[in-house]
């Protein structure tokens, strides 16, 4: 079966080039080389992390580390309560993405109400926030300032007082981070008084924006940098397959809602809601779907290894398990 493939750079919506392919062949083992080749790796399967979007209460535990590299963090919290104090970064920008429940995020430069899966929010360097969360879940980015929005906000930060019914000002502490808040790289923790924190917002000019991604668009790049690309990709179902290979960056993909197959040189695996998934630079890679969906893409132009635990890895690639596929959609 003849496919199309676009070769894609970072930060171009636009392909450097399109190319016909025999689909079979692009997802094949190489020929037996005629002189000794080395390759980067023997090309191991696409490996998935998933943690369910159903809250299941627990007692507090740090964001879970999913992948990082030296330059970039993502992470993967669920919190009921509060954050047990306030953090301020030494060197990263840190966006979050809300995947389900309510959060009210709290800053010196205002509040938000995070009541809506799909909202994304970045805290600048150097500014002290905290959560108070209500069942919740939320995905972090934590990326070296500045980082850029390259959208409209939906909405702003503002003064909230109480920030949530029931708060009063107590005890609580700060804690400054470096090296992208990674835990056991604390700097110092000290108290701090939290209405004198809170009341930097009188004083500050700054807000904190809310982005949501454009349902019209199939991709919407919502924050950037000149390593970095972050966003939102919707699909719809649909019975033609267009691969892609990105030329200059892992790409991390975060399925936030339907589900999905994802089809790729280095194997093919079913993806649902919760499930994190990395594709390597260069690998090209396609979509299956029978129903519509959106995903989470990170784009790094440094390779982003995994940290977490693997919850299960892609089939390999057989003409058996393509055609599956096919009859699935087609059917």
């Amino acid at each position: 079966m003849r496919v199309n493939e676009d070769l894609m750079v970072m930060g171009s919506d636009q392909p450097l080039q399109s190319a016909v392919r025999d689909e079979h062949l692009l997802l094949s083992p190489p020929h037996p080389p005629k002189v000794p080749i080395k390759l980067a790796g023997e090309q191991p399967a696409l490996t998935v992390v998933h943690y369910p979007q159903e809250f299941q209460e627990e007692a507090y535990a740090p964001p879970r580390g999913v992948y990082e590299n030296d330059e970039i963090r993502v992470e993967w919290q669920k919190l009921d309560g509060r954050q047990p104090f306030y953090h301020r970064n030494c060197d990263v920008d840190e966006i979050s993405y809300q995947i389900a429940g309510k959060r009210t995020l709290m800053t010196e430069l205002g509040s938000v109400e995070h009541n809506w899966p799909g909202e994304f929010s970045r805290i600048p360097q150097g500014v002290a926030h905290d959560n108070y969360s209500r069942a919740e879940s939320h995905l972090l980015f934590y990326i070296p300032a500045p980082v850029t929005e390259l959208v409209s906000a939906h909405r702003e930060s503002r003064a909230m007082f109480p920030p949530f019914p029931g708060w009063q000002p107590g005890e609580a502490n700060e804690a400054v981070t470096w090296n992208m808040g990674t835990p056991g790289r604390d700097i110092v923790l000290f108290p701090v008084d939290e209405q004198q924190l809170l009341d930097h917002v009188h004083s500050d000019d700054r807000r904190i924006q809310v982005l949501r991604a454009d349902p019209d668009r199939d991709t919407t790049w919502l924050y950037g940098t000149d390593r970095v690309r972050l966003g939102l990709v919707t699909t719809v179902p649909s019975d033609e397959r267009r691969y892609r290979r990105t030329l200059d960056a892992d790409e991390i993909q975060y399925q936030a809602d339907g589900h999905r197959t994802l089809i790729t040189q280095h194997g093919i695996v079913d993806l649902e809601p919760g499930d994190f998934v990395r594709i390597p630079l260069g690998i090209s890679h396609a979509d299956g779907t029978t129903e519509p969906g959106a995903y989470v893409s990170l784009l790094s132009r440094g390779e982003l290894p995994q940290v977490a635990d693997t919850s299960r890895a892609a089939d390999r690639y057989s003409p058996e398990r393509l055609a599956a596929l096919k009859a699935e959609v087609h059917s």
